[in-house]
């Protein structure tokens, strides 16, 4: 995310990019961290930008953009613009995840799902299963908040996608239907900020945020 914020701010833009609780630490830690305070992490950096900027532009990629879209259904956002969000998760084992954590901790992460050579997200080298129990319930809380998204959505969505399934892309066009602009990204997996196609992503992100603004100050 370093990379997209750096560009906004370069054009001028007040960015806040928060690390959310159970992040950047250990995937112990995470799996002890409820997705309200994931959520929690994410609104405080919205109130305090708020704060200081006439509107705001919620974003996020993958579990990010869940988290952006949950926030514009209950906080006045300008518009919001999402990297392959999730709100939903083909393995059929994640749905037993809240009974599988307390048998088997950890899976093996899927980390650096990008198609770039030489990139490096960072990672947890595992992923927890109550992590995964987590994201279950703030898929479920979000896709029942998204009619209340009054806010234009802008979406970048990989061609080739092995974490996000297809599916969460659907359920973002029945429920937001002529509000959701869907950007494709050809030559780019799932962390596509750091892929290919990131110069795509900010300059379209960058033009959202002026075309909104200009819409708003008419």
């Amino acid at each position: 995310m370093a990379a997209w914020a750096r560009h906004l701010a370069d054009q001028g833009y007040a960015v806040s990019l928060p690390l959310l609780p159970g992040h950047g630490t250990t995937w112990q830690e995470l799996a002890r961290t409820p997705w309200e305070r994931w959520y929690e992490g994410y609104d405080d950096a919205y109130q305090e930008l708020a704060g200081r900027t006439d509107r705001v532009v919620a974003a996020g990629l993958s579990m990010g953009g869940t988290l952006a879209l949950r926030l514009a259904a209950y906080r006045p956002v300008a518009g919001v613009a999402v990297v392959n969000p999730g709100l939903t998760i083909d393995d059929p084992r994640a749905r037993y995840s809240g009974f599988l954590k307390y048998v088997l901790r950890s899976v093996p992460a899927i980390g650096n799902n990008i198609k770039l050579p030489g990139q490096d997200e960072g990672a947890y080298t595992r992923t927890p299963v109550g992590g995964v129990h987590q994201l279950m319930r703030l898929f479920k809380d979000t896709t029942a908040a998204l009619p209340g998204i009054n806010a234009p959505v802008i979406a970048f969505r990989s061609a080739v996608d092995p974490v996000v399934p297809e599916s969460s892309m659907d359920v973002l066009r029945r429920r937001l239907g002529s509000a959701l602009e869907v950007v494709p990204l050809e030559n780019s997996y799932h962390v596509a900020t750091m892929d290919h196609d990131a110069p795509l992503i900010f300059d379209r992100s960058s033009q959202f945020i002026q075309r909104i603004s200009a819409g708003a100050a008419a």
